[in-house]
């Protein structure tokens, strides 16, 4: 066989964090380990009724079948531009300002190919989502680590950016609530985000598939800017939008997807809203690699953005619960963790024995017990010493988890 040369913007592809648990996962059941599988982010509840309905009423039209172009989403667009104004207060134009995606992670993927050449510097949180560094590298593009320090509530500083590589970056990515550290972002810091961005002529990215998982309704920033009538969420919600440090949508784009807040990760649905540039350039792109996805799955997005929102604060109950039997269950065996305000994660730091190998770990805890988790290391330097539990489970059987976690430890 002709020894197959590959191109050099695959290598730095070739670790990834889920893929990495996800052999370690197979080792364990295959040694008759039953495995509580904490590591993957994906939620464990099902999509609403009047969602699934609104696919199988689609199934039955013929006309859903062929490809779906641009034009044809506009339905979509506009369901998200309302759903956007009512929940913040911004207004946003369906037609130039809204794009649908195949989830936010193909965004974010897919924008540093319309933004970067070769060598372009991305400022990216250190630890982070994956698929941020990896549309970094499919651009040929260089990465900037911004660290993020519990001491600094897991935010970068700005400051810290040296000036050579700000001469040469184009973008920044945020996403605040952050996976994987929980942590949160108050309006303030978003100003100085856009203000720096502005000042150094960056795009800003901003990563938003958590907006609803938050826990506690309190924020002094709320009184100023939300929009009083709006249907769907609490305006003292602790979590801005980007667009509200930005509603100009000077240097801003934002990734939403339905995956986190309506269960429907499975349906790869979410959208891009912001600056009219940045989303006319990511059309592009997706022009050359996809059609939209099935009507349907948009018609499904449309009910669920639309529809009633019972069922999102049953989903921010339900992690609510379970944060808490799992916060309550760690500290019980000597773990102390903090209590996250937002996110399906708790981000814990590993006892001293480990501090330096959470892949070790997680690979011996799973090996072990069979309890999944992801190593802080596998979302970037910082990341190291900790490790990334995903509150896919009921309350019992995350209780059943920290207890073989404990004879783990001991």
């Amino acid at each position: 066989m002709t020894n197959m040369q590959f191109a050099k913007r695959l290598q730095p592809l070739q670790s990834n964090v889920f893929a990495d648990m996800d052999r370690a996962k197979a080792v364990a059941l295959a040694a008759g380990q039953q495995v509580i599988d904490l590591s993957l982010g994906s939620s464990d509840l099902p999509a609403e009724a009047h969602v699934i309905e609104a696919i199988a009423q689609s199934l039955h039209d013929r006309s859903t079948h062929g490809y779906l172009l641009f034009n044809g989403t506009f339905g979509f667009r506009e369901a998200a531009a309302n759903w956007y104004e009512q929940k913040f207060g911004i207004k946003v134009d369906p037609q130039t300002e809204v794009l649908p995606l195949i989830g936010s992670q193909e965004g974010t993927a897919h924008l540093p190919l319309a933004l970067l050449n070769p060598g372009d510097f991305a400022l990216l949180l250190d630890p982070g989502y994956p698929s941020h560094a990896g549309g970094v590298y499919l651009a040929s593009g260089q990465i900037y680590p911004m660290p993020l320090r519990a001491e600094n509530g897991f935010l970068p500083v700005f400051a810290d950016i040296p000036a050579p590589v700000l001469a040469q970056s184009r973008m920044m990515v945020l996403s605040y609530p952050h996976n994987p550290t929980a942590a949160i972002a108050p309006i303030s810091f978003f100003q100085e985000a856009v203000a720096f961005c502005q000042q150094y002529n960056l795009a800003l990215v901003h990563d938003f598939p958590y907006v609803d998982l938050v826990f506690e309704e309190t924020g002094d920033w709320a009184d100023s800017s939300p929009n009083p009538k709006s249907k769907i969420q609490n305006p003292k919600s602790l979590v801005p939008s980007i667009l509200q440090a930005d509603p100009d949508k000077s240097v801003s784009i934002e990734f939403f997807t339905l995956s986190k807040s309506y269960n429907m990760g499975g349906f790869r649905i979410g959208y891009a809203i912001g600056n009219a540039q940045l989303i006319n350039a990511l059309r592009q792109i997706k022009a050359a690699v996809d059609f939209n996805q099935y009507r349907g799955i948009l018609n499904g997005a449309i009910a669920a953005l639309t529809g009633p929102q019972v069922g999102v604060k049953s989903a921010i109950a339900t992690f609510q619960q379970r944060r808490d039997a799992f916060i309550t269950a760690l500290h019980r065996i000597g773990w102390n963790v903090p209590t996250p305000k937002a996110t399906m994660y708790i981000w814990a730091k590993l006892p001293s024995a480990w501090s330096q190998n959470s892949i070790e770990f997680c690979t011996q805890l799973v090996k072990q017990t069979g309890v999944a988790a992801s190593p802080g290391s596998g979302f970037g330097k910082s990341g190291e010493g900790y490790v990334r539990f995903a509150l896919v489970h009921e309350p019992p059987l995350l209780e059943t988890a920290v207890e073989r976690i404990a004879h783990f430890l001991h």
